[in-house]
């Protein structure tokens, strides 16, 4: 080991370095500890090694890493076994009481006895004469006597000035500021030596880069017959040149750092930035500036100094950016650069991310891509994952081997095994498992002559290791601990006297498979098989994919019935940085959302009106308080609302919904560490303030959950879990879906909706050749008449019409062409026809095609209307069938209709919903359920929508910063549409729908009374061939009469 003490005077760098020398084929390597060290004050350092681990001590800081010493050298370095090379950062200074493995190693280089010394090395050490001066502020300035370089003129009878010769040494954090400002003789003009962009500069001329790291650095001005030269720590690489035409001599007053504060100073002016850092080492004319005699006031002037201490500091050690973000500082503060770190706020502190699936869903996202990061603003790395929204939200996580790989018997290899190296690491794994509520992953074995388990009494030949490290002889569907298959616990194995199908050993193939379902044995990281060695034995096996659902943090959640009620837990640690987040609802005007209390210092957060949110804190500054007023809109309608509030040594920030969040800026220099001793109080106060009434849901703090629920079971006048999801999130159920409501969230019904998913938003969708038919047949008349039934859905209807509403979106390039075909029982009919003037791109889509039979109105495409007035003297009831596509039943169609149905249907049908029925989504999702005729080939496609259905050819990612807060974006929806509002709309929907009705009537009855059933067109003159009335053929005789009690609706 090696400790020493050593003081710095005059050093070029601000940190202690140990290096390790190793051969050129090894590398170098450099441990850095401790921060302005040159401070002329003593520091301890000391190098310990045990067994190759070596720690390495600054004052109170240490590292440890693995390392082999061979030499070591004090005060510069020196590598074995090449050319001596010195470093030019060498140590200046002293050292005293420098020890190796208690040897003094100064008493062996007095007296020469191995210890080698190098350079000028003395055994004294007197004390450093540098004198340093701090500029701490906007007020700052030294003001200096002037002292031009002089000489005798030509004849030798006047002295005159001839330059001036300037140098100093200066240490600081800002970009900016004014080093040194004179005024020339004779009112020549100004000069200026200033920072900037961490450059110094002399009005347009410049030398040096990065002088902002907070080190030493000198800069040498000196003009002379007119040549003008500056020098930035002494490097020649560092240097600029100047000949101005004028000479350039100091006046009488030098002004460092900045100017007097005088409105009627025309001796000094600064159009530059102040100066705050340090000088030392100032030099005028090559004499020395005694900043002892400045403080006594007998030379100069100055204002706001600290003179004989530099009072920097390094505000980036120990850095307060989190999750690497990376620190820069000024002189006063510091900025954390977040970018790329997933992370954001002052301090890098809160994740951009969710941290489940299950909160993307509830935001209306769809299956993709995204970011999680499962502790928020713990230590854990967010990572990219697959989440599968679908009734169940499926969190995927693939491995690098999920394909069925084959064995077949190889002499001299008895095992095979296989590693399985997945996307996330081992803390992100465990911590996605434990917040699941179930997780599971499949296994599968094929086998012919190749024993699985060796049941019932064997050694198993294969086996499995999981998360605990622990070999697991059970195979998916059985328990752990069983040394089963799943057919031995179902009891249905080929060989009864087996547990295992592979274990009868048998010449034919056989199977096992099942899922893995023990959350503490998952994922399975490597797989041993063993019966592979006999001639025969052949094997495969598989691992699926690790697939996790719900999110047990998302919905744990609490109901305080009592203003008196609370919940407690072990006190808050958020020491230097703390968040806190959670939703609500309640119908209370006010109350304490959380509360937790120290000697003097507190964190509370709580509503304190209906409108007003309040995060105050107390770190020993006094009261801190942070508020988000939102107006109009109150907080104590029942919904729920997210709230998020950080304090960090920066600032407090509180964020409400999607309320522009409030910001209060920390005191520079004051408190920054948050102590609290008593216990954390939710839903209530210690301190008698006004409890809360309602639910408190997913409270995290410093992104751990607290367990809500477990808490409230055994708390009186608080019940775990809140029912009434669906005020919040039954706007998510789109295209009529219904919001169900659950104990933990809640689902949509798409039972009366033409789509499906998770969401009622994914389009049910199929591609029609030109013989392929859908038919949805009803029930019989009197059938219908016996049934009182009065339920109905998109898969079974009791059909009992007062008209006919029929929605589809359709993409084809066949016209004309029949799109639907209704019968009744009555041989009455409705039909969907495209004309020849409807042909279209193939990639053109309308959408959607609505027929109101009853209030005799068409709508083709969304952004255009037509409107027609159909009647007819015939009501339309005891529907029969929809068919969509070719019409292959008996009965005789319209020649026309006859006609076109001959060509089948050529294109997309997507979202078909005729009344309350779905008749190509019960054929395609419910065909051995549902009353569905299906002729020739149909599958669900794509062609109706333009995301594909399976999204992983496709994927997109998807992060918080995406979004912007409506529907399917990453913010949740909350108060969307008010009560209010949605009442009236409706009421004007009704009162216009009756309107349009009453018109519709009027209008039949005019048609009636003139019979004008048909457009007449005058003798002679063709229709138009964009008209509606245009024949489905090209030739002008071919029109077809329909008969009295037909009806035919052209779009």
């Amino acid at each position: 080991g090696c400790n020493t003490h050593y003081r710095v005077p005059n050093c070029p760098w601000k940190q202690l370095q140990h290096n390790n020398c190793f051969s050129r084929t090894q590398s170098h390597m450099v441990m850095s500890l401790g921060s302005l060290l040159d401070d002329q004050h003593w520091h301890h350092v000391a190098i310990e090694r045990f067994s190759g681990h070596l720690n390495f001590t600054v004052d109170k800081s240490s590292q440890r890493h693995t390392l082999k010493i061979n030499i070591i050298s004090y005060g510069g370095v020196q590598c074995h076994g090449s050319q001596r090379v010195m470093s030019r950062r060498n140590f200046h200074g002293c050292l005293e009481n420098l020890l190796w493995n208690d040897v003094n190693v100064i008493d062996l280089a007095k007296q020469q006895q191995q210890v080698s010394i190098t350079g000028n090395v003395t055994f004294t050490c007197a004390e450093p004469v540098s004198v340093p001066v701090t500029f701490a502020g906007a007020q700052s300035f030294l003001q200096l006597p002037g002292a031009a370089q002089q000489q005798r003129d030509g004849s030798g009878d006047a002295v005159v000035a001839v330059g001036v010769a300037i140098s100093l040494q200066f240490r600081t954090w800002n970009r900016a500021g004014l080093l040194l400002t004179f005024d020339l003789q004779q009112q020549a003009g100004s000069l200026w030596l200033y920072l900037s962009e961490a450059r110094v500069r002399l009005q347009i001329h410049k030398a040096g880069f990065g002088l902002n790291d907070g080190q030493w650095h000198s800069v040498d001005l000196t003009a002379r017959r007119g040549h003008l030269t500056i020098t930035v720590d002494k490097e020649e690489d560092s240097t600029a040149h100047a000949s101005p035409s004028f000479p350039v001599v100091s006046g009488n007053k030098l002004f460092f750092g900045g100017c007097p504060d005088s409105e009627n100073n025309q001796e000094c002016r600064n159009p530059f930035n102040v100066f705050q850092g340090c000088m030392r080492h100032i030099h005028v004319d090559n004499n020395a500036v005694d900043l002892i005699k400045v403080q006594q006031m007998l030379i100069g002037n100055y204002s706001d100094l600290q003179i004989d201490m530099c009072g920097i500091i390094d505000r980036c050690s120990p850095s307060h950016c989190e999750h690497g973000g990376r620190c820069t500082q000024s002189w006063s503060t510091f900025h954390c650069n977040c970018s790329n770190t997933g992370y954001s706020g002052a301090t890098c502190h809160s994740s951009v991310y969710e941290k489940s699936c299950e909160a993307y869903k509830h935001q209306g996202n769809t299956s993709g891509l995204y970011y999680i990061d499962v502790d928020g603003s713990g230590p854990i790395k967010s990572l990219l994952i697959y989440c599968n929204m679908t009734d169940k939200t499926w969190l995927v996580i693939q491995h690098n081997n999920t394909e069925l790989t084959k064995l077949k018997a190889s002499s001299g290899i008895n095992q095979h095994l296989a590693y399985f190296n997945y996307s996330a690491d081992t803390e992100q794994l465990w911590a996605i498992i434990t917040q699941a509520e179930h997780c599971e992953q499949e296994v599968l074995y094929h086998c012919r002559k190749s024993l699985l388990l060796n049941t019932p009494d064997g050694s198993p030949f294969t086996w499995w290791v999981g998360r605990t490290d622990e070999p697991q002889t059970y195979w998916g569907g059985a328990v752990p601990g069983s040394q089963q298959c799943g057919c031995g616990l179902q009891g249905n194995c080929i060989d009864s006297d087996h547990y295992c199908n592979c274990d009868a050993d048998r010449k034919e193939w056989a199977t096992d498979s099942g899922l893995l379902t023990h959350k503490e044995n998952l994922p399975v990281r490597w797989v041993v098989v063993g019966d592979i060695q006999r001639p025969g034995s052949e094997a495969a096996y598989r691992v699926g994919p690790l697939r996790c659902h719900g999110d047990k943090n998302f919905w744990n959640a609490a109901f305080f019935n009592k203003e008196t009620s609370y919940l407690h837990f072990p006190t808050f640690h958020g020491e230097l940085s703390a968040d806190i987040s959670f939703l609500f609802k309640t119908t209370a005007a006010s109350g304490v959302f959380l509360e937790n209390l120290g000697i003097k210092d507190f964190i509370r957060v709580e509503l304190s009106s209906p409108t007003e949110v309040v995060f105050s804190f107390d770190v020993g500054n006094g009261p801190f308080e942070v508020r988000v007023e939102t107006g109009d809109v109150a907080l104590n309608d029942d919904r729920w609302h997210r709230v998020r509030a950080e304090r960090n040594v920066k600032e407090a920030s509180l964020h409400v919904d999607a309320f522009p969040n409030a910001t209060q800026k920390a005191p520079a220099d004051g408190h920054i560490h948050l102590q609290l001793n008593s216990q954390l109080f939710v839903g209530g106060t210690a301190s008698r303030m006004k409890g809360f009434l309602g639910c408190i849901r997913s409270l995290q703090l410093n992104g751990r959950t607290l367990d809500l629920e477990e808490r409230a079971k055994i708390t009186p006048g608080v019940r775990p879990g809140c029912p009434g999801h669906c005020s919040s999130y039954g706007e998510l159920c789109q295209n009529h879906g219904r919001c169900v409501e659950m104990y933990n969230g809640f689902s949509c019904d798409c039972g009366l909706s033409a789509y499906a998913g998770p969401f009622c938003q994914r389009e049910v969708s199929a591609d029609f050749k030109p013989g392929t038919s859908v038919q949805y047949t009803f029930k019989e008349p009197y059938e219908l008449n016996r049934n009182t039934s009065t339920q109905s859905s998109s898969i079974y209807s009791d059909l009992k019409l007062q008209g006919e509403n029929v929605s589809f979106s359709f993409r084809s390039t066949q016209s004309p062409a029949l799109l639907l075909y209704v019968s009744s029982y009555y041989r009455e009919y409705l039909a969907v026809l495209l004309n020849r003037n409807g042909k279209r791109r193939s990639d053109f889509k309308i959408q959607p095609v609505i027929l109101v039979l009853f209030c005799n109105l068409f709508q083709i495409d969304q952004h255009e209307r037509e409107d027609f007035n159909l009647t007819s003297d015939a009501e339309f009831n005891a529907i029969k069938s929809v068919v969509l596509g070719k019409v292959h039943e008996s009965g005789e169609l319209d020649p026309e209709i006859a006609r076109l149905n001959s060509q089948g249907f050529s294109g997309c049908l997507s979202v078909v919903q005729f009344n309350s029925i779905a008749p190509l989504k019960a054929a395609l999702l419910y065909p051995n359920t549902s009353p569905v005729i299906v002729i020739g080939s149909l599958a669900e496609s794509t062609c109706g929508s333009s995301s594909p259905a399976n999204p992983y050819p496709a994927e997109t990612t998807h992060s918080l910063s995406d979004h912007s807060g409506t529907v399917g974006t990453g913010e949740p929806i909350v108060n969307a549409i008010k009560s209010d509002s949605a009442l009236i709309g409706g009421v004007i929907a009704v009162v216009i729908f009756v309107i349009l009705c009453a018109l519709a009537i009027m209008a039949r009855f005019l048609y009636r009374w003139k019979e004008t059933f048909h457009t007449q067109e005058p003798q002679g003159i063709k229709p138009e061939a964009d008209s509606p009335e245009y024949p489905f053929h090209s030739e002008p005789t071919s029109q077809n009469i329909l008969s009295e009690n037909q009806k035919e609706y052209f779009i």
